[in-house]
């Protein structure tokens, strides 16, 4: 089983990372902090500080149109933000 599925990178999560060394990541939904923490930094080889998770329910949506109601829902996932310790830094764009 792997816990980290993909790093999240947007424009708010590269920010906080620039200032605050947090970094986001989807993660598996039966993944707990420790678990977590231990997957980042053996993955990259950094010091974390802390975790904090969220997890995303699945949205459902219906929409009228002209062949008839077409129903749709997202995915639910689990989300971390992991900090680590100041003067290190993860290098997204060189990991993929």
């Amino acid at each position: 089983m792997s816990t980290i599925i993909k790093p999240i990178i947007t424009e708010k999560i590269t920010k906080e990372g620039e200032v605050f060394n947090r970094f986001g990541f989807v993660v598996d939904k039966k993944a707990n902090k420790v678990q977590i923490k231990k997957a980042v930094e053996a993955a990259y080889g950094i010091t974390v500080v802390a975790v904090n998770t969220m997890n995303y329910r699945a949205d459902r949506s219906t929409k009228y149109t002209k062949s008839g109601l077409i129903s749709g829902k997202t995915n639910s996932y689990k989300k971390a933000i992991v900090q680590v310790q100041e003067g290190e830094t993860i290098d997204f764009y060189n990991n993929i």
